[in-house]
């Protein structure tokens, strides 16, 4: 009996998210678990501590992006009423804002900061002082 080794892993990444910092997330790790699955030789299939130490880095991949969530929106919130002086990029120009941030905002995944009338990036502060 021939069986077939020769996988396609293309569709893995067809209408596949990429986070904004061109990083695997835990919908494509998911992803490639599921497609592991689907293609494994069922003459020789995946060892089930293998599987169940996939199974355990998804989960800790997925309370690590939950963590990192929380811990940018406590940054974020611990800003406010706060002087900050950041550098944003405006179409190439790199611009320096300084000013109290009166309130943050959540949008796309990303902490923005209302300094004035200008919308400051979480990542784009470079300094904090009262």
């Amino acid at each position: 009996m021939n069986i077939n080794t020769n996988y396609n892993f293309l569709n893995v990444y067809n209408n596949s998210e990429i986070t904004s910092k061109d990083q695997l997330g835990k919908e494509d790790f998911l992803k490639l678990l599921v497609t592991q699955l689907k293609n494994q030789d069922p003459l020789s299939p995946m060892d089930d501590k293998e599987f169940i130490a996939q199974l355990a880095q998804f989960s800790t991949l997925e309370q690590m992006q939950n963590m990192n969530s929380s811990f940018n929106a406590v940054r974020a919130i611990s800003l406010i009423g706060k002087n900050i002086s950041a550098n944003i990029n405006e179409n190439g120009n790199i611009r320096t804002v300084m000013g109290k941030v009166d309130a943050i905002y959540k949008q796309n995944g990303e902490y923005f900061l209302e300094v004035g009338n200008v919308d400051v990036p979480l990542d784009a502060v470079t300094a904090v002082s009262e």
